[in-house]
């Protein structure tokens, strides 16, 4: 199966905004999934235009994986990067913000090719360590993570799902990496 990632284009967000809904439907933690999450495709692909479009910094990217076994890209998931915000990590840290497959492409290679493409691009940015946050209790993903040579750092943080104060919380770990 030809795979493949690259940057996105903005004639891919409608396929971003698939990716995205129909990843976070299948895979979101149980909090998510009770927090009863309304994602609209055309909001999510115009949010992801203007990523595209008008990135935070030089070095925050939004890319794709690719499979090209159908005589097209079909676009199969996305990952975005950018400098790390996290005031512990050095610097230099850069950031997988999120990485996300198609359910229906997964274990087919494109994830590692993904993760792998994030990875060059943030050692060309200058980042010589990177960082993920993943769910804590999303041990398929965060086997995925560990079996390239992510660890946790001790780094945790609790998300609320919405601005209502009786909403459903996450609680993520953070893996890091060497770059160098």
């Amino acid at each position: 199966m030809a795979t493949g990632a690259r940057l996105a284009r903005t004639s891919d967000i409608d396929d971003i905004a698939r990716v995205q809904c129909a990843a976070w439907q299948q895979s979101s933690p149980a909090a998510v999934r009770a927090a009863d999450l309304h994602l609209d495709p055309v909001e999510l692909a115009a949010s992801w235009a203007d990523a595209i479009l008008n990135p935070p910094s030089p070095n925050h990217r939004l890319l794709v994986a690719i499979d090209a076994s159908t005589g097209s890209d079909l676009v199969v998931g996305y990952a975005a990067i950018g400098p790390s915000e996290d005031p512990d990590l050095p610097p230099e840290a850069g950031e997988i913000i999120d990485l996300q497959m198609d359910p229906d492409h997964l274990r087919a290679g494109h994830g590692s090719r993904l993760m792998t493409a994030c990875v060059d691009m943030l050692r060309q940015a200058g980042s010589s360590e990177a960082a993920v946050w993943v769910v804590l209790d999303d041990e398929p993903r965060r086997a995925f993570w560990q079996s390239a040579g992510w660890g946790p750092d001790s780094a945790r943080r609790t998300l609320s799902l919405s601005e209502d104060d009786l909403a459903p919380t996450i609680t993520q770990i953070r893996l890091v990496t060497s770059l160098e």
